[in-house]
């Protein structure tokens, strides 16, 4: 069955700051690129066949880490960037809360309201599945299909995937820089009504463990 793997950019200057950067194209950091090579050595161990990024310069030299490792090319997508969070971008969080207190409450407690005039949850979404779904129907069965992404953007991709109800999406905790998630595709789920995709590790930074799989056990433990 096919693995997707939503993995985060490693640190940036402007998340050492705790910074909103939304679509701004900021560098990662020199402890980004120490994150990137590290979880990329752990990523190619998985056997990726597709890797493909956000074309924001720190999600493509995220991608590029593993690009080496697995010997695999990187496509980028801009339907991948970050939420565009508008007038926010650039600004601490306590710089939003005094300027711009009760939308950043509502939006911090998950309402899916325009960050800064920016873009809604459910519009990143949207275009999170979009790119996803085109990429996923260019591979096969047994693909391995590595997304380098932002933490919103993957947050609000796993919320869809797993048809989770929109105000259920807090629920997901918030992405370390350089952790990623992995999904596994299962027909099963498919035709009994609810989400093709079963979430195995969630802001992971090591490989995920054998799981039984709908009464399959993996080879080790039968």
């Amino acid at each position: 069955m096919r693995r997707l793997v939503l993995w985060r950019h490693g640190r940036t200057a402007w998340n050492a700051e705790h910074r909103f950067q939304g679509q701004s194209d900021v560098p990662l950091d020199h402890v980004g690129q120490e994150q990137a090579a590290r979880a990329a050595e752990v990523l190619a161990r998985l056997g990726p066949t597709v890797i493909v990024s956000s074309d924001l310069q720190r999600t493509r030299s995220t991608a590029e880490a593993l690009s080496i490792a697995a010997g695999l090319p990187v496509t980028t997508d801009p339907r991948l960037r970050e939420t565009f969070a508008g007038s926010w971008q650039g600004l601490t969080r306590d710089d939003i809360k005094r300027t711009d207190g009760a939308d950043f409450a509502a939006w911090a407690g998950g309402s899916d309201i325009k960050p800064g005039g920016g873009e809604r949850r459910s519009e990143v979404a949207a275009r999170m599945i979009a790119g996803i779904n085109d990429t996923l129907g260019a591979t096969g069965d047994d693909s391995v299909v590595v997304v380098v992404t932002h933490g919103g953007s993957a947050r609000a991709a796993i919320g869809a995937l797993l048809n989770l109800p929109f105000e259920h999406w807090a629920a997901l905790g918030v992405l370390t820089n350089c952790a990623w998630s992995v999904l596994l595709e299962n027909d099963h789920l498919a035709h009994s009504g609810v989400s093709r995709w079963r979430l195995q590790e969630y802001n992971a930074g090591s490989l995920p463990e054998p799981v039984p799989v709908d009464g399959v056990w993996p080879a080790d433990d039968r």
